[in-house]
């Protein structure tokens, strides 16, 4: 009877080897985004899709040096065929070092970088219409980028020291992940007045470790990308803990890092092990939305229903077509569009998945 037990809990708890996932068939296209001549992404940091169907790479580029406190991010805007449109924001104050981009429901695009401690709202037309956060200044003695102390300093309200990502609630609230160094999430009202924060440094429930991506759903719950603790925690707009979702799925026998050791021992529950969300975004409806959440090893992106069931999952690490190279932002505007920015291989990939080829994964290949 205990033995019956244990296999029924387990069955019951979302995101674990019981459920069977399957692979997913997809196909990425070919030289799908088209760039000038003169023109080149470098690492790609962050996508995201706007209402029209256009789609915006932030990428590490826009400079060629010096190696270290570098200026590198660049806006790039693209057709729904990938024809090259315009840079938004071109010399920005605010670029350092790029980090994610995501639209709210009213079509406007909010950047944030991680280098210069900014979020920035552009308006539809791309001009700027908030600004949060503030950048050291340059002529201050010793002016650098934040350093991690143990123990932490306290987060201060309205100040970010290495901000991630952003989402909204029905409201148009916006939450921003506060993200390497705070580890907690700062909520604003939707005409940017400070709010509230919520969330801390650690491992607990309600606790983060590096909150490296955030979404919401149709419900305005908020999903958050807990990389380091290798789970997803979701968030009421309040702020209340509502559930934990982990992607429990074993790497293949011989899957190899795109750079680096392969995870072993402890590395496995933190931020390389396999399931870790570098990646979510969750789509837009109307009816069934899908979450979506990628890892750096084995290099996979996974399809989830909202309450953490692993429906499928696709790709690995690797150089080609259909690899991954550490995807640092997922965009899904339906459920077999996906856009996956790259870091390491310098690229958007936009991909097309084929759920009615899924294929059962058998226990061989796991």
């Amino acid at each position: 009877m205990k033995a019956c037990a244990t296999i029924l809990l387990l069955l019951g708890v979302s995101g674990l080897v019981a459920q069977q996932p399957a692979e997913i068939a997809f196909d990425s296209a070919k030289d799908f985004f088209k760039l000038p001549a003169d023109l080149y992404l470098g690492e790609a940091s962050g996508v995201a899709v706007n209402s029209k169907g256009h789609i915006f790479i932030f990428s590490r580029g826009n400079t060629t040096g010096p190696a270290y406190a570098a200026a590198a991010a660049q806006i790039l805007e693209f057709g729904p065929d990938g024809k090259y449109i315009r840079e938004i924001g071109h010399n920005l104050y605010a670029w350092s070092f790029a980090h994610a981009i995501r639209f709210d429901k009213e079509d406007n695009l909010w950047a944030i970088d991680k280098g210069s401690d900014m979020i920035i709202k552009f308006n539809p037309a791309g001009r700027v219409d908030m600004v949060f956060g503030r950048k050291k200044e340059a002529s201050d003695d010793g002016a650098e980028a934040w350093k991690r102390v143990n123990p932490p300093r306290p987060p201060v309200d309205g100040q970010f020291r290495q901000p991630t990502d952003v989402a909204w609630d029905t409201q148009g609230d916006a939450f921003i992940s506060d993200g390497y160094i705070n580890s907690r999430i700062a909520k604003y009202d939707k005409t940017g007045h400070w709010v509230t924060s919520f969330g801390e440094p650690g491992s607990g429930p309600g606790q983060l470790n590096t909150p490296h991506s955030i979404a919401n759903d149709a419900q305005g719950n908020i999903y958050v990308a807990d990389r380091g603790n290798r789970r997803i925690q979701v968030f009421s707009p309040e702020g209340k803990l509502e559930r934990e979702i982990k992607i429990d799925v074993p790497a293949p026998a011989d899957a190899q890092p795109w750079m680096g050791a392969k995870p072993a021992g402890n590395a496995l529950n933190g931020a390389m092990g396999p399931g870790a969300p570098w990646a979510i975004c969750i789509t837009p409806g109307p009816g069934t939305q899908y979450l979506y959440s990628s890892d750096a090893f084995p290099g996979r992106i996974y399809k989830l229903s909202l309450d953490g069931k692993v429906l499928g999952y696709l790709g690995s690490t690797g150089r080609q077509l259909k690899e991954f190279g550490w995807i640092h932002e997922l965009a899904c505007p339906s459920e077999n569009t996906v856009y996956a920015a790259e870091i390491l291989n310098w690229r958007v990939q936009k991909l097309t998945l084929h759920p009615e080829r899924q294929q059962t994964v058998t226990s061989a290949k796991r």
